[in-house]
């Protein structure tokens, strides 16, 4: 990723968590892809706001990329500090390949298996509420035949010739300040020391096949849309023995037809009739949770707000907590009246002293006739 992680969610260097959460979240909702119609770009920048926020969240993550950048979230690192594995190079052009070989520690073995993602889909209850779904996708598997080894049953691996089975090589190069000694992972080999003389038939040396898995995946309660799950360990084998990477499944929830998110809180809107927002109700409304009684007190006002405690989103992080849902008021203006309801309204203005419009010429004539 060429851009700085800040700068793709729109924040400051030193933006809270929370600022980070909800910059976040305003992003997801422009660009995920069921939002613009499979535009390649658009997906690739929801991927892009997806990976910074998932370093960004973490603490630690965070404290690795504000020190070293993304190559420090790659593993560049490593125990060598910000120098990464060059500073060996540094050391072995001044004392020689003794001294590099003492602290270059290639890591022989098998490779980690790649990362892999699945997209879920949610309807809006699930995302509060928590579920349970099965995904299923292709990814490569451990063979069963070779179990994983890569070799046929009954033969093993062979020491690499090339690098003597230590997975690494060294060269040597002359530069103006005098002899280089580097190492790098065998070319022969890939770094694992060993190599493959009778191949398994069945994965042809991979160690690895590609199959259909189904995997249960439990949603916890609160998640939204553009949310991230790991599966640690539940992604694509790695080649020949190697452990398998991560399975993030990405969260898509649908829209609801009368309530929407508002962080851990939810919204809607209650239009009544002006009898009712006039003279009060007791209303049965429907919330998530099932029918709860709403009272309407005599008078209330076009976008009064009832806040109904507990019956919003949960805590995520599992404080046991939840927000409140909070209902809007809208009255409903009458637009066509008989002559019975048109002379109640107008019984109703005398008594209050309030002026109307004439029932035959309505209030634009009268301002007309003001000007003649």
């Amino acid at each position: 990723m060429a851009n700085d992680f800040y700068s793709l969610l729109g924040v400051s260097r030193n933006a809270s968590d929370d600022e980070i959460k909800k910059a976040y979240r305003r992003l997801a909702r422009e660009l995920h892809p069921d939002a613009n119609g499979g535009d390649k770009d658009l997906e690739n920048r929801f991927k892009e706001i997806t990976t910074a926020y998932e370093t960004l969240r973490d603490p630690e993550k965070r404290r690795i990329y504000d020190t070293y950048g993304e190559d420090g979230l790659k593993g560049g690192m490593g125990d060598a500090g910000p120098f990464g594995g060059g500073i060996n190079d540094i050391f072995g052009a001044f004392f020689g390949s003794a001294f590099n070989g003492g602290f270059n520690q290639t890591r022989r073995g098998p490779q980690r298996g790649a990362d892999s993602e699945v997209y879920v889909d949610l309807s809006f209850t699930e995302a509060i509420f928590g579920a349970q779904k099965d995904v299923s996708l292709r990814l490569p598997v451990v063979c069963s035949t070779c179990s994983g080894l890569g070799s046929k049953p009954g033969t093993t691996a062979s020491s690499c010739p090339v690098c003597d089975g230590t997975g690494q090589v060294r060269r040597v190069a002359q530069s103006i300040l005098g002899r280089m000694v580097t190492t790098a992972p065998c070319d022969r080999c890939r770094g694992e020391g060993s190599v493959i003389t009778t191949p398994c038939q069945d994965c042809r040396g991979e160690g690895r096949r590609t199959e259909e898995r189904t995997y249960s995946v439990e949603i916890p309660a609160g998640v939204d849309n553009g949310s991230t799950l790991r599966l640690s360990g539940r992604g694509p084998a790695g080649p020949r023995g190697g452990s398998p990477g991560d399975l993030y499944v990405q969260i898509r929830v649908k829209p609801h037809p009368r309530f929407v998110r508002d962080d851990n809180e939810l919204r809607c809107e209650l239009t009544i009739p002006l009898t009712q927002a006039v003279l009060g109700a007791a209303l049965e409304f429907e919330t998530l949770d099932g029918v709860e009684d709403l009272v309407i007190p005599q008078g209330t006002q076009s976008g009064t707000q009832f806040r109904l405690r507990g019956r919003g989103v949960p805590d995520l992080r599992g404080s046991g907590r939840r927000g409140d849902l909070v209902v809007t008021i809208v009255v409903e203006i009458p637009t066509h009246l008989d002559a019975e309801q048109d002379e109640m309204f107008r019984t109703i203005a005398a008594l209050r002293g309030e002026e109307v419009a004439d029932r035959d010429h309505g209030i634009f004539s009268k301002i007309k006739s003001a000007f003649k």
